[in-house]
């Protein structure tokens, strides 16, 4: 890497998002210039708060955040379109790093989110950060998509889970992408636990009145073999979304190739376990270093 001036494009991946702040902190230890940012999802909450100059104090709150606390800012809902509002969650953004505007910021930002509506993806390139970044981690069953304007906006992993198409490449710089959702690594293997994905279904199954829960597991143990029998609800639309996300991921990265890739395993964390913050940051400092040596 011998071109000091980078294009950074940061993937999607819930809370393997925590390693792009390693990344970040690493090319610029490295002496790296980063002139652009463009994220997705997670990718976009922490390119856009870099970018706005409030990285160090996101960075000890996201790494210091305990089980409880991750759940405990998930503000449940029960509506058609998602059960989980996500105003907590970005109250608190707010509360670390205060209102920002995206046109004011020094390094240029790009935040994708998806128009279901039009069918089409929507770049954010100014206007209200938390609005924007609000709009891209929306993923579809889970967050309440954001409704305005006449669109109907949710993740933009729907569409462009590594935006890398969206640079416009200088001549002296490089593109660096980060994608979150890389092959799995044995040695990030662990025994099942309960996690928070367990915790939002037995919420969603508290919700749901008796008759249907009842309907609900009847159904699902006369269509899936006994061994598959704890494949819920929640798990399904996870894996889903995940397994699209994957394939597109391949496809954008074998169409714009970046100068460089950093890869993070996806069994690296579950997509909600932001109480892992610390041991997910030093996982993405590795990667990284194993990239710009």
């Amino acid at each position: 890497m011998s071109n000091k001036k980078v294009h950074l494009v940061l993937g999607s991946g819930g809370a393997r998002g925590i390693a792009h702040i390693a990344v970040i902190e690493e090319l610029e230890k490295a002496g790296y210039e980063i002139i652009e940012v463009i994220g997705c999802s997670m990718g976009a909450v922490v390119g856009g708060i870099y970018a706005a100059g409030h990285l160090p104090e996101y960075k000890e709150w996201i790494t210091g955040v305990s089980r409880k606390g991750v759940f405990d800012l998930l503000d449940f809902t029960f509506t058609k379109q998602g059960f989980l509002k996500g105003e907590k969650l970005f109250a608190k953004h707010i509360e670390v790093t205060g209102n920002e505007s995206i046109e004011e910021f020094k390094i240029p930002f790009t935040a994708v989110a998806t128009d279901m509506r039009h069918h089409e993806e929507v770049h954010f390139k100014s206007g209200d950060l938390y609005k924007a970044l609000r709009a891209s981690v929306s993923t579809p069953g889970f967050f309440v998509p954001v409704v305005e304007e006449g669109r109907v906006l949710v993740d933009g992993g729907v569409l462009n889970p590594l935006p890398i198409n969206l640079v416009d490449k200088e001549e002296d710089a490089i593109i660096v992408a980060v994608n979150l959702n890389g092959r799995t690594d044995p040695k990030y293997d662990k025994e099942p636990e309960p996690d928070k994905l367990e915790e939002m279904q037995k919420w969603f199954d508290k919700m749901l009145p008796d008759s249907m829960k009842s309907t609900r597991k009847n159904k699902v143990k006369a269509e899936l073999p006994a061994e598959e029998d704890s494949f819920s609800l929640i798990e399904l639309m996870d894996s889903s979304f995940s397994f699209t996300q994957d394939r597109l991921t391949e496809l954008i990265i074998e169409m714009y190739q970046p100068d460089h890739l950093i890869e993070i395993p996806r069994n690296a964390c579950g997509v909600f376990d932001f109480d892992q913050g610390k041991r997910v940051y030093d996982i993405g400092r590795e990667a990284c270093k194993e990239v710009i040596g």
